[in-house]
């Protein structure tokens, strides 16, 4: 595993972490985080408070259940639309005024989807409430990286994660029951306003940021759609992480039909899934400090091997919650370790390449959801997405091994 922290083809971890921060933050390092991952927040809370009050959309636009769940990937959809839209406009905008801008995106956007009556304004809403998705952790992660001392780069783009992470614990439960309990347009006020707010906090606490000054958005994107390793990062993600997909969406039938526990049981194995995304986060901030590119590795693999472990487990009902926490876990140190190699190996094309993180995440939400579903469908019962999710893994462990192997090679023929 050595090797593997010594060698990348732009970038050495260890060099990285010890730069000074490039950006003094005045009202102090940690009210600068906290501003940040409270957007993450904002939209943690956006993303996924559709799953919880569904039946309630679908009564008030009148559609089914499960065209009323196509909402949902409207919003994936706009995430994957977004980040390299909005990167190409916005790489030379100074970074504080461009995250508020997507925070009032985000606020105007769900307002929009609180007050669409019908399903195709609602669609249309969660589209444009998708696109600022992408942007904002990507350009929230150059900020937070610029701002963190010595050896502490990977924790601060952690601390912005962590905020999507703490919003599937407290954050969407809390929109949840006010959908449930007032009425589902209230969940999208609600995240709304923690946009507003997040918006203000950013305003307030994070200090002036110049962007790439001499980038143009197509140089960002002539740079980085010719990079090889951007390319095999943007693939390790869309593939490796749809295995915590594919088990995740259908969790809830898994549960009950496989588990043979009782449908009250499912809010805990959602709690954990929060909990796990929450401790992940932390753990890969950790991580990133020792390699990047090793914690990429390690959670890849261990990812594989608890899959595996959900698929023999599954039938035994409560002994399955832990495995969920741990999938979770493993899953999220891969998500903030790709959005830091990203950046590594961006180059100048830095905003562009923070962003298409969440775009790539997106398409494995997507994939993963769809090859499990496919194995359903095919007669193999809902354990079988585990499996899915094993081979989904050890292919996103394929791809990073041949960037690392690309990287070696590289460093070998430069003088």
């Amino acid at each position: 595993m050595v090797p593997m922290t010594d060698v990348t083809d732009v970038t050495d971890d260890r060099r990285l972490e010890a730069d000074a921060p490039t950006v003094i933050a005045p009202h102090g390092y940690g009210s600068a985080l906290l501003a940040l991952a409270s957007g993450g927040f904002a939209i943690g809370t956006t993303e996924f408070v559709t799953m919880g009050v569904l039946p309630q959309v679908a009564d008030g636009i009148d559609v089914s259940i499960p065209a009323a769940g196509h909402v949902i990937s409207a919003y994936a959809l706009g995430v994957v639309v977004g980040a390299p839209v909005l990167a190409f406009f916005g790489a030379r905008w100074p970074r504080r005024g461009l995250l508020i801008a997507l925070m009032a995106a985000y606020g105007a956007f769900n307002l929009l989807s609180a007050a669409a009556t019908g399903y195709g304004l609602l669609f249309l809403a969660r589209f444009l409430d998708g696109l600022p998705h992408g942007a904002y952790f990507g350009v929230a992660s150059l900020v937070a990286a610029s701002l963190a001392p010595p050896g502490r780069r990977g924790r601060a783009v952690a601390s912005v994660m962590l905020g999507l992470s703490v919003a599937n614990v407290a954050g969407v439960p809390a929109a949840t029951w006010l959908g449930q309990h007032i009425g589902w347009r209230a969940s999208y006020v609600a995240a709304a306003l923690l946009a507003v707010l997040a918006a203000v906090l950013i305003a307030a606490f994070v200090p002036s940021c110049p962007g790439h000054d001499e980038a143009t958005g197509g140089q960002e994107l002539r740079l980085f759609f010719r990079n090889g390793q951007a390319w095999l990062v943007l693939l390790a993600g869309a593939i490796g992480f749809g295995g915590l997909f594919a088990v995740y969406s259908y969790i809830a039938p898994t549960v009950t039909g496989v588990g043979g526990l009782p449908e009250s049981a499912v809010p805990l194995f959602v709690l954990a899934f929060g909990l796990g995304m929450v401790v992940g986060t932390w753990l890969a901030g950790e991580l990133a400090s020792w390699s990047v590119f090793g914690s990429l590795i390690t959670s890849g693999i261990g990812s594989g091997l608890v899959l595996v472990v959900f698929w023999f487990v599954a039938p035994y009902g409560w002994a399955l919650l832990p495995v969920v926490f741990t999938v979770t876990a493993l899953g999220s140190v891969l998500v903030v370790n790709l959005q830091l190699r990203l950046m590594d190996v961006a180059g100048e094309a830095q905003t562009l390449g923070a962003a298409m993180n969440h775009a790539s995440l997106n398409v494995a939400n997507a994939l993963g959801a769809w090859l499990g579903g496919l194995a359903i469908a095919w007669g193999y019962g809902y354990r079988s997405p585990a499996l899915v999710g094993f081979a989904l893994s050890v292919a996103g462990v394929a791809v990073l091994l041949l960037s690392w192997g690309l990287s070696r090679r590289a460093a070998a023929v430069t003088p």
